[in-house]
């Protein structure tokens, strides 16, 4: 079971993050702290597996109790939980698995205890991160989140399942870089992430791939090198 503790200067807010992970059975014991203070004096005395922080907390800021337990020898797990995406970097900078938008959705919070039940059963190394822009705003998207990369010119547009992301990176550079992480091109406009392809059609009108709900083509010259890899995650194609 995975022990947590939920940290918010607001109280409705940290009932609501602590019903949600109650719901998880991967979960076990739920703390709760109204302050910064609270939080520290709460991981001095009880064992806790992972921490959600709420960034903006008066005295002590969900980055300050981040910094805090960086310098221990078994810091546990830290998603910050907050309404502002602006401190993105920062906390990605003290090594935070994973960064949550309030108001919170329960499918995605399901994420992070996926996440953090990888990190403490297989010790999963941290995650690569991309610095993307969103409209004025930078922030940081981990790669696994990425399910496909489409061509855009000198560009490539990340598709996650929240938004998609332009970077200013060739297609051809990400498919050299990612390979080793899963992902292989399917056409001249196209690479995908295999862990999130759904199945493969070969269909009279031409073969294509099921990726996060998106159906995109490929190509006849990567068709042999697409099925082989598909076949090894023991994806089988339908006609």
């Amino acid at each position: 079971m995975i022990n947590v503790l939920v940290a918010d200067d607001e109280l409705p807010a940290v009932e609501e993050l602590a019903f949600l992970l109650g719901r998880d059975e991967r979960i076990g014991a739920i703390h709760r702290a109204s302050s910064g203070a609270e939080a520290l004096r709460t991981l001095e005395t009880e064992s806790v597996d992972a921490v959600f922080l709420d960034i903006h907390m008066p005295a002590l800021s969900g980055l300050d109790i981040a910094r805090a337990i960086s310098r221990s020898s078994h810091p546990p797990a830290v998603v910050f939980v907050t309404a502002d995406e602006e401190c993105a970097l920062e906390a990605f900078d003290l090594a935070a698995i994973d960064y949550l938008l309030k108001p919170l959705r329960a499918e995605r919070l399901s994420r992070s205890v996926d996440r953090i039940s990888d990190l403490i059963k297989e010790g999963t190394p941290a995650p690569e991160m991309i610095t993307v822009d969103l409209g004025s705003t930078t922030r940081m998207i981990r790669r696994d989140d990425v399910t496909y990369v489409q061509a855009q010119g000198d560009y490539a547009r990340l598709h996650t399942a929240e938004a998609s992301y332009l970077i200013r990176v060739p297609l051809s550079d990400l498919e050299q870089k990612w390979a080793e992480a899963g992902f292989i091109r399917i056409h001249r406009s196209y690479l995908i992430a295999l862990n999130h392809v759904q199945h493969l059609k070969l269909a009279a009108t031409g073969p294509s791939v099921a990726v996060a709900g998106a159906e995109l083509p490929i190509s006849r010259r990567h068709l042999p090198s697409v099925r082989d890899k598909l076949q090894s995650t023991r994806i089988r194609p339908q006609g």
